[in-house]
């Protein structure tokens, strides 16, 4: 019996090891991008994007506002939030208070297609004797501006 709990406890130790990795969660409300639609339909005037919107496409409206904050950590922390093409113009994102963390703003300036991209590792470094991994989180976002 006690060679079985054991093993059993063994298991389990590996199997959270494994998943140690990727444990870390991103706070979110939920896994869609949260976005205001315009009183027209179609695109947004508003959207608000986290972690949880990564590989998704967000249609914006032109004069449309687009805030970004990716909630990391000290020892995971997030790169900045970059834009792709001339479609997007930075605003004021304002100030983040925690590390790791990554926010960015824009307002919608042209019509176009924009990639937000940015990442940071999956795994925080490893501790003196500590199993390492070399997984990035990626962040990418398409933001259509119609």
């Amino acid at each position: 019996m006690r060679r079985t709990t054991s093993r059993a406890l063994a298991a389990t130790a590996l199997l959270l090891l494994l998943a140690g990795c990727g444990g870390e969660s991103t706070p979110s409300a939920s896994a869609r991008p949260s976005a205001v639609p315009s009183r027209s339909g179609g695109c947004a005037d508003q959207a608000r994007l986290t972690s949880t919107a990564a590989g998704k496409t967000v249609c914006l409206k032109r004069g449309g506002e687009l805030r970004v904050t990716l909630e990391g950590t000290k020892s995971r922390p997030w790169k900045p939030v970059r834009a792709s093409g001339h479609a997007l113009t930075a605003i004021n994102a304002g100030i983040v208070l925690q590390p790791g963390d990554a926010t960015a703003a824009y307002r919608a300036a042209a019509t176009g297609t924009v990639h937000l991209t940015s990442s940071r590792p999956m795994c925080a470094p490893p501790t003196t004797g500590g199993v390492s991994c070399k997984g990035i989180q990626e962040f990418r976002v398409t933001v259509r501006i119609g």
